[in-house]
C-alpha cells in the first residue's frame, strides 16, 4: 500500500484532516503525526519529525505538511538535508513542485482561503511526474546548497 506522512500544527487542523481523507480515498496509508487540538505546538517541531521520519523509512511517497499560512512550516521542512518542499498557491504550481522541482514534501496553509480546491492542488502534486533532463540539473544544483 502507497504510504505517506503528514504533519500540523494547531493552525492547520481542519485543512490536515481534510487532506487526510482525501489521501485515503486515493488508497494512501496516512502517517498522521499532526494534531488534532488547538493547543499551541511549534510548526518547527512537526516539520522537523515528519521529515526525519521520512528520510530514515525510506517508504513514503511523500509528504505533507501543514501550519497556518504553509509558510513557516514550509521553510522548517526545507532545512532537512534531502527535503524538497513545495508551497504551491495553485493546481499548477502544485504540479510544477513535483515536475519541476521533484519536490518530495508539500505544504498548505489551515489559514489561507485557497482559490483553489486543495484536493485538486493535491491531486496534481500527486499525479506529476518529475520531468529530469534540464530539471535534474536544477535540482542537483538546490541539493548542492546544502553542502554549502
Amino acid at each position: 500500500m502507497k504510504r505517506v506522512i503528514i504533519a500540523n500544527d494547531h493552525g492547520a487542523i481542519e485543512i490536515k484532516q481534510k487532506l487526510v481523507k482525501h489521501l485515503e480515498s486515493r488508497g494512501y496509508r496516512v502517517d498522521n503525526l499532526g494534531v488534532d487540538s488547538e493547543e499551541s505546538v511549534d510548526y518547527p517541531d512537526m516539520a522537523k519529525e515528519a521529515c526525519e521520519r521520512f528520510l530514515s523509512d525510506g517508504d513514503y511517497e511523500f509528504g505533507v505538511v501543514c501550519c497556518g499560512t504553509g509558510i513557516g512550516i514550509s521553510i522548517a521542512a526545507n532545512k532537512v538535508k534531502g527535503i524538497r518542499c513545495a508551497l504551491p498557491q495553485n493546481i499548477f504550481a502544485a504540479r510544477m513542485g513535483r515536475e519541476h522541482n521533484n519536490a518530495n514534501f508539500i505544504a498548505f496553509g489551515g489559514r489561507i482561503d485557497y482559490w483553489e480546491p486543495v484536493e485538486k492542488m493535491l491531486d496534481a502534486f500527486i499525479d506529476g511526474d518529475f520531468a529530469g533532463d534540464r530539471h535534474a540539473r536544477r535540482v542537483d544544483k538546490i541539493m548542492g546548497l546544502e553542502n554549502r
